[in-house]
C-alpha cells in the first residue's frame, strides 16, 4: 500500500520530469480518482476520459503542489472533484442532454464489489445521518451532485463563508465516523 509520504515524493519527482514516478502515482491513485470521476459523471466513458485528463492536469501541475502536512489524496481528489464538476458545468451550458448516452449499457460490478459498496455505502450513509440534516443535503449536493458553494448558500439562505464552514466541519465528522 502506498503510503501518504510515498505519493508526496511521487508528485515532487514528477515536478522534475520523473515519468516513471508519474506511472507509480497512476497506479497507487487512479482507482481511487476513478471513483470520484464516476460518482460524479455517472458515465464510464466520460469518467474514464476525464481520468486521463485529470493525469495530464497533475503532471502539469506537479510543482504547485505542496506538502503541508494535508494528505496528498486530498490535493488529487480535489483535482478530479473539480475537472468532473466543470464537464457536467460544460454539458449544462452547451445544453446537451447525455440521457441517451447514460442509457447505454455499462458491465457491472460482480456480486463480490456490490456487496462491499453496499456495505461501504451504509456506512457512509449512517455517517451521514449523523450531520445536522441541512448539513448531511449540503454535503451530498456539493461532493455527490457537483453543487457550487454558492449555490448552496442560496439554497439554505446563508452567507457562503458559512456554507464553507458547513463543509468543512461536516467533512471533519464524517471522517472522525468513518474511522471508527
Amino acid at each position: 500500500m502506498t503510503t501518504r509520504d510515498d505519493i508526496e515524493k511521487l508528485i515532487a519527482n514528477m515536478a522534475l520530469g520523473d515519468r516513471a514516478a508519474f506511472a507509480a502515482l497512476y497506479d497507487a491513485t487512479s482507482a481511487k480518482l476513478f471513483g470520484v470521476t464516476l460518482r460524479i459523471l455517472n458515465n464510464r466513458s466520460e469518467a474514464e476520459d476525464a481520468l486521463q485528463e485529470i493525469f495530464i492536469k497533475v503532471w502539469k501541475n506537479a510543482d504547485r503542489y505542496q506538502a503541508t502536512g494535508n494528505s496528498p489524496m486530498t490535493w488529487l481528489i480535489t483535482i478530479a472533484r473539480n475537472h468532473a464538476i466543470d464537464i457536467i458545468r460544460a454539458r449544462k451550458t452547451a445544453g446537451g442532454d447525455m440521457d441517451d448516452i447514460a442509457a447505454l449499457p455499462d458491465a457491472a460490478p460482480g456480486p463480490e464489489a456490490s456487496a462491499i459498496a453496499s456495505s461501504e455505502r451504509a456506512q457512509i450513509d449512517g455517517c451521514l445521518d449523523e450531520l445536522k440534516p441541512d448539513h448531511a443535503i449540503a454535503v451530498r449536493s456539493a461532493y455527490l451532485n457537483g453543487d457550487t458553494y454558492a449555490d448552496l448558500a442560496a439554497r439554505f439562505d446563508v452567507p457562503l463563508n458559512t456554507m464553507r464552514t458547513w463543509l468543512r466541519r461536516s467533512l471533519l465528522k464524517l471522517r472522525d465516523c468513518l474511522s471508527r
